[in-house]
This record gives C-alpha cells, structure tokens and sequence, in this order.
C-alpha cells in the first residue's frame, strides 16, 4: 500500500477504524458511514496489513481495541476533534453573519466594546466576538478577522489602517488632581507613580515620558502592575498615578471617576492601527465591522479635540 504526503494511510482507512473504535462495532461504524460491515471491516483489515499489527479483537459479540488500537483511538479522536474545530471556524467566519476583533483588555473594556455595542445596535443579524489578550496579536491567526494594534504590525502581508494617535498624561483621583495641579515635573517624578509592566508591547512606560519631556532624574519606584486596567484601578482608588492614555480614558474622565494631574501632556509616538486582511479576503460581517470602527474614529476626532481642549486649556 503506497504511502502519501504526511506518511498516512489512505485515509479511508483511518476513518473507518475510528468510527469502529468509537462505536466498538462495525455494524454501527456502517451504518453511520453509510456502507456495509464488510466494507468496514475491509478498510480496517488494510489498516492492520499496512501497520502490522492488530488493532482489534474479534470476539464472540463484538471487538474490543488492542493497547494499539487504543493508542491510534486517542491519537485520530483529539485530531479529528481538531480538524472538526478548525472547519466550523472557517465556515463561521465566511458565513457573512460572524466577525472576531482582538485587543487588550483596556481597549476592549475602554474603547472597543462599546464601539461593539453600537455597531450591533445597528446591524443585529451580525455576532461579534472579541478576543482578549495582553499579548501581541499574530496576523497568522485564522481564528481573528481584526485586531487593535498600538503601532504597526511588523508583518507586511497585514493590512494596517491608522486609527488614532493617543495623548499621555499622568492621570489620579481627585485629591491628587488639586494637590499636584501645577507640580513641577521633578515633584511628579517623585510621586507614587503607577508602572505598567507587559510582555510583547511596545506602550510607552513613565521613564520614556519623562525624558521626551526632557526631564532626565530620578523617577520614584512606585509601585508595579502588569494590566492597565489594574493600573487604572489602583489610581482611581487614590493608591497612584497612572500614565493615562487620554482617548482611551474618555469614559473615566468624562464621569470624574479620573483626573488630568498638571499640565504636562505628550503624543504618543505611534498611532492605534486596524489590523486585518485585505478586504477581498474578509467576510461580509468583517467588512461591516471594520468600516464602522473607521467610521467612528473619524466622527469622535472633534469631539475628542474638544475635550482634550477642556481639560487642558491653553
């Protein structure tokens, strides 16, 4: 029996002996595959031939599987079980109805979900799902259609739409707002600030804001978190300062659960991207989706200016 790509049997064969060892009977693996026992027990004789070993123990009523048999059993039934999964995603994401966006979790919970909401609103035949993940999305992934990216995606293959570019500003309760609202940016430096330590992103950290506006000291230790969310948290709470991202925050700052601290504000040194495929190669959902998060950045720009203008005044 002649081998082929992946060195398998043909794969009639495996299929017929997993239905048989599913089932333990070749009368039932038959019938689901819609052929007779003996074309059944055919197949799985060639596959006995062509490995050299029994898989089966014929018995008086029925079979039993061999430590062999068993072995190939649990091997095709977590493949197939696989390839079944992979399948069903494919036909989900082309169906036209289905789309999945990935994101951080404080652009998801900030930004993107309601974004998503609104877009249901308006197209309600559509399911989004949304992935979270702190790490670094892969333009490989077959499971994602689009993704939020801080800067660009190194793959040229990817299909990177500009989003926005964010302002940086130390962000704090309240109290902290009015105490330190002419500090210095030496005070600041000294306060209790909020580090945001990630693996696989390249967001500016506290010590890259300082020095691109031009202070060079000491920077106080504070205290360390690996989410922003945790991060934007703990500074709610009055416990620190976080570097706030202004358009991401919009929420928090807009209901006063977070304050602008001074008047020290920096760009960010790159933009959010939309991240996907070319548009030929998206789903009719996909395409809906994207062309409403684009839509929407350009209809929140004034407003964003706006309120960027409001909390810090020239």
């Amino acid at each position: 029996m002649s081998r082929r790509h992946y060195n398998l049997p043909p794969l009639t064969t495996l299929a017929a002996f997993e239905a048989a060892a599913r089932n333990l009977s070749f009368k039932n693996a038959a019938q689901e595959l819609s052929v007779t026992p003996g074309a059944v027990s055919h197949q799985i004789k060639a596959l006995e031939r062509e490995l050299g070993v029994l898989l089966f123990r014929r018995k008086h009523r029925g079979v039993e599987l061999t430590v062999e048999g068993e072995e190939l059993f649990k091997t095709l039934a977590v493949s197939f079980f696989k390839v079944s999964q992979c399948l069903q995603s494919i036909q989900e994401k082309y169906d036209g109805n289905r789309v999945t966006v990935g994101s951080t979790s404080a652009v998801a919970s900030l930004w993107l979900s309601p974004t998503v909401v609104r877009f249901w609103r308006a197209h309600p035949d559509v399911d989004v799902n949304q992935s979270i993940q702190e790490a670094e999305f892969l333009f490989s992934a077959p499971e994602i259609d689009l993704y939020i990216r801080y800067g660009k995606d190194p793959d040229p293959a990817a299909i990177q739409t500009a989003l926005f570019r964010d302002q940086l500003a130390p962000v704090g309760d309240r109290r902290l707002a009015e105490r330190l609202a002419d500090c210095s940016l030496e005070s600041l430096a000294q306060e209790r600030l909020i580090h945001l330590e990630t693996d696989g992103n390249n967001w500016p950290t506290w010590h890259d804001w300082f020095r691109k506006l031009g202070y060079e000291g000491r920077i106080a230790p504070g205290i360390r978190v690996n989410n922003y969310s945790v991060a934007l948290q703990v500074a709610q709470d009055g416990a620190g300062i976080a570097l706030g991202w202004l358009r991401l925050i919009t929420p928090l700052l807009s209901t006063s659960q977070l304050f602008p601290i001074s008047h020290h504000v920096m760009p960010a040194p790159q933009r959010f991207h939309l991240v996907g495929r070319p548009d030929s190669e998206l789903s009719e959902a996909a395409l809906k989706l994207k062309n409403w998060i684009i839509a929407e950045v350009g209809n929140g720009s004034d407003e964003i200016r706006s309120s960027e203008a409001e909390l810090f005044p020239h």
